[in-house]
């Protein structure tokens, strides 16, 4: 089940044409940025985003125009993941095609992060989530008490039931304009 849905999301999403994912991003970015998880927080996790997902760097600038600081996910064998602070000099693609920081980097406890943006690739309406299978933000979700967020274009919402070791984001913003 979840591999099928996680096929067809993905073929979903890359079938989306430049023009919409750029006028898709712009919106939802405006929305994250207007988000009271957003006005609050100080720290902000985000990723680094694969060409068929939202957008992130528009974000990530943003956010430090704003002053917040930013943390991006270093990956480990095993599902392991932290969170880390951006810096762009310091990023290599990793196994996945993934930008990645690379040398010496300042981790952060899940305490210490105000709010998470969580990519997916499905999401039912309750905020559960279909990810690449890894289980790198299940497991992390499991431990951090803050705030979660996902930003999502329409045919990322999907009907289906989560298992015992989902976590939900708490917030979902979806795109709800028309073109």
């Amino acid at each position: 089940m979840k591999k099928a849905l996680r096929k067809q999301t993905l073929q979903e999403l890359k079938s989306l044409s430049a023009e919409e994912k750029e006028v898709m991003d712009a919106w939802l970015t405006e929305q994250l940025l207007l988000h009271p998880f957003y006005k609050e927080a100080k720290t902000i996790a985000t990723y680094l985003s694969f060409p068929h997902e939202f957008q992130t760097l528009k974000f990530i600038e943003e956010a430090l125009k704003d002053g917040k600081e930013i943390v991006i996910p270093k990956t480990y064998s095993h599902g392991k993941m932290d969170f880390v602070v951006y810096k762009p000099e310091q990023l290599e693609r990793n196994s996945f095609g993934l930008l990645e920081p690379q040398g010496d980097f300042t981790i952060l406890e899940p305490s210490q992060i105000d709010l998470i943006h969580v990519p997916g690739l499905a999401f039912n309406p309750s905020g559960y989530r279909i990810g690449y299978g890894g289980g790198y933000y299940d497991r992390y979700l499991s431990n951090y008490s803050g705030n979660s967020i996902s930003t999502l274009y329409p045919c990322q919402i999907q009907d289906f039931h989560p298992e015992p070791h989902d976590v939900p984001v708490k917030e979902v913003i979806m795109y709800e304009r028309d073109f």
